[in-house]
């Protein structure tokens, strides 16, 4: 299973290629594209800070202080309620809360997989890698379910490269292989900049009118 991660990872500059190029080639409808524009960037800058507060927060866990820990664990807490924020105005509180129960599902998946990691706990890495497969499972049902235009095939692709490229990471941490984690990272950023883009054109064709 951590090939098929290790390999989901390469793939995913492949797929935010695909995704990109699909969703940029339609219009948005009556949305007003200097907006669609603007949350683009607001949500990328949040995507950004996600990866950058779990990095911090599983591969620090033997070097940080409980103080550092626990200021780490607010930043993350504090940047999920943020992504998950985003959503309230299209679906309420209740569906945004939904989102911010899968990601926090997503970290703590991330998490185990590093502890296990860590402590070369083969069996306790598969249970992580299966959780990320199933909660990737869990976001393409989540976002076909209230957007037509999030497919649950795209989006659990995309869920899936998300923590294919966090597991890369830990792997090359764990390795000492730190020749390639500058090329993992931008893989990373582009990644989620992908994912932020695409809900963003989404929500673009629902809702037009919150975009005028």
């Amino acid at each position: 299973m951590r090939k098929t991660f290790q390999s989901m990872a390469v793939l995913g500059l492949t797929l935010a290629g695909v995704v990109g190029c699909t969703y940029e080639s339609h219009a948005a409808g009556a949305a007003n594209p200097a907006r669609v524009a603007e949350m683009k960037k607001d949500f990328r800058d949040l995507w950004l800070g996600h990866i950058y507060w779990v990095q911090h927060a599983v591969l620090n866990t033997a070097t940080n202080s409980p103080a550092q820990a626990e200021a780490v664990e607010k930043e993350v807490d504090a940047n999920t309620k943020q992504i998950a924020s985003v959503l309230t105005p299209f679906y309420g509180e209740a569906r945004a809360q939904k989102f911010m129960s899968l990601l926090d599902i997503n970290i703590g998946a991330v998490r185990a997989y590093s502890e296990a990691t860590v402590a070369g706990n083969k069996n306790q890495q598969d249970a992580a890698l299966a959780r990320l497969a199933s909660n990737a499972d869990d976001f393409g049902t989540f976002f076909s379910g209230i957007n037509p235009y999030l497919s649950e095939t795209t989006t659990r692709g995309l869920i899936a490269v998300h923590g294919a490229h966090h597991v890369l990471q830990i792997n090359q941490y764990k390795n000492k292989d730190y020749a390639h984690l500058e090329e993992t990272w931008k893989m990373m950023r582009e990644h989620v900049y992908v994912i932020a883009d695409t809900i963003t054109e989404a929500l673009a064709k629902q809702f037009p009118e919150k975009f005028s």
